[in-house]
């Protein structure tokens, strides 16, 4: 097979090639590895290549799968984590210089997990420091760039793991998303980027960036791909105690594409918002192709979602800087400022004001849960403008400007607040050929729904097929 068609497979049509014999797990790295050559100048996606332990994780993996033992349908196939992600062996920097040299003794739950089931990490993905900001800047390794058009953000923090699977470089990727941070580089770069519900994967090994609202999630190609890796990594673990122990569920059993009597809210407060009339159009063109596909789409109303953004910056930014409180206070000038001046702006947040703004978030999800009483998922845009300009600190839409933050956040962050599971797909492109993407969200541990629309959504269009124009 062709190396670049190697590299653009899904979890799902590799996984079927290597179990018949049809390509090796060794193919397979050495192609993702000749890509990242090729890529890796001009998007940044990675921080570690651990190309050496990958090739021999590969000879491992074509022995144990021709010897009988085949562990699933993640064995042979390359991942990239996120820098928050520890690897034991591997250094893990959060983003910063300043943890350069740090290197785990051992793996996350995730890592480990991936681990178990055959998975090979390619490497440790770029990141908005600390996982501190929407659009992927990050002055000490360099900042990430848009496959579809390297002078545009590619979105943050997870904006290595967005690159990289939009351009081929990994099959698999994850993120962390406290406000949107899986879910603004997915929509950005034209990819599938799902955060589960609060408590479905576990945190431990992570690092936090605000407890009550971090959620890793998978960066993929296809609906499918999210599927297979919930099912590897999904379930409760004793070192969180954030987790959940639910019934195990296989959630490529959702993968069907008739969604016929689906009710799904389309709530009319996001499209009141600020929005780029080509993201209008497309998101809207998508809510037409849903009710083609036996949806039933319903108008509702979430007054609260005004408030959104002023609940989650209070929480979030309280509990971040009282996490790097002692980084702050001790090498404050080592960090990138506009991180640092976050992270010292919650620190002026008193208890009283946090304490509300979890009373405040109490209510808001009171709201929003009473919103999935009628319906069984919410659906909108998961970004109102399509990727702005490298480095620009704002957007402006009807001749209104907001800052770049509140803009790539105003949707994401709804989700971050209740915990519910939201899934960000590709529906379309802006006129410069820059990616759109739908976001659907749905009740808490009822991923299976969710990923039943999006994948039904998936398979009657193209967009999750297309490739980047300026990497090829």
């Amino acid at each position: 097979m062709d190396p670049l068609e190697i590299c653009y497979q899904s979890a799902g049509q590799l996984s079927k090639l290597i179990k018949v014999g049809q390509i090796s797990p060794v193919e397979i790295i050495e192609a993702h590895l000749d890509r990242v050559e090729l890529t890796e100048p001009v998007l940044n996606s990675f921080i570690t290549l651990t190309a050496e332990q990958a090739i021999n994780a590969a000879h491992k993996a074509e022995s144990e799968i021709t010897s009988g033992n085949y562990r699933g349908p993640l064995h042979g196939i390359p991942v990239g984590l996120k820098d928050l992600f520890n690897t034991g062996g591997v250094k893990t920097t959060s983003g910063s210089r300043i943890f350069d040299n740090f290197i785990p003794d051992r793996d996350c739950t995730v890592a480990a997990r991936f681990n178990d089931a055959g998975a090979i990490l390619l490497g440790k993905l770029n990141m908005h420091q600390f996982a501190y900001g929407p659009t992927g800047e990050n002055p000490d390794y360099g900042h990430m760039h848009n496959p579809w058009n390297p002078d545009h953000y590619a979105g943050g923090s997870s904006g290595g793991s967005g690159s990289a699977t939009a351009a081929g470089q990994c099959t698999v990727t994850m993120g962390s998303d406290t406000g949107g941070s899986v879910r603004i580089p997915a929509s950005l770069c034209g990819i599938v980027g799902l955060k589960p519900t609060y408590g479905l994967l576990s945190r431990h090994g992570l690092t936090p960036l605000a407890w009550s609202m971090d959620h890793p999630g998978p960066m993929v190609r296809t609906v499918e791909d999210a599927a297979i890796v919930l099912n590897a990594i999904s379930g409760a673990d004793h070192n969180d105690k954030t987790t959940y122990d639910h019934p195990e569920s296989n959630y490529t059993t959702a993968l069907i594409e008739n969604i016929n009597g689906l009710k799904i809210g389309v709530v009319k407060e996001f499209f009141d918002d600020l929005i780029h009339p080509e993201v209008d159009h497309t998101v809207r063109e998508a809510l037409k192709k849903l009710e083609e596909l036996g949806a039933q789409l319903i108008e509702i109303s979430f007054p609260m979602y005004s408030e959104s953004q002023a609940i989650s910056s209070t929480i979030l930014m309280s509990e971040a800087a009282a996490y790097h409180r002692e980084l702050v206070i001790n090498q404050g000038d080592q960090l990138y400022e506009p991180v640092r001046l976050r992270l010292q702006s919650g620190l002026l947040i008193s208890a009283a004001d946090y304490i509300r703004a979890q009373q405040a978030r109490t209510m808001f999800n009171q709201e929003a849960s009473k919103l999935l009483q009628d319906v069984d998922l919410l659906v909108g845009p998961t970004e109102p403008v399509p990727a702005p300009p490298l480095l620009s600190p704002d957007v402006t839409v009807h001749g209104k400007t907001i800052g770049i933050t509140p803009a790539l956040t105003q949707y994401t962050r709804t989700y971050n607040i209740t915990g519910f599971p939201a899934i960000s797909i590709p529906c379309g492109f802006s006129k410069d050929g820059l990616p759109i993407g739908l976001q659907l969200a749905g009740k808490p541990f009822d991923e299976m729904t969710l990923l039943r629309a999006a994948y039904a959504y998936e398979q009657s269009t193209t967009w999750h097929q297309a490739r980047p124009k300026i990497i090829t």
